[in-house]
């Protein structure tokens, strides 16, 4: 997952009726490990979120979230 400052993300849920979560890209903390990112979701929420592997969608900033 390659993401910036400013980008949106989407994250698909596990569970079936649960909707989609989107952000907006706020930080992206790189470990030795692996990347998070410090997001605000659309409910006004911040969180640090590390993304698994197909967990996420990254959507550039100035492009539709859909």
């Amino acid at each position: 997952m390659e993401g910036n400052v400013g980008d949106g993300i989407l994250v698909e849920s596990e569970s079936v009726g649960t909707p989609t979560r989107e952000g907006e890209i706020l930080e992206v903390i790189e470990g030795s490990v692996s990347v998070r990112c410090r997001v605000r979701w659309t409910d006004g929420h911040e969180s640090v979120f590390t993304p698994r592997v197909g967990s996420a969608r990254i959507v550039p900033a100035g492009e539709a979230r859909s």
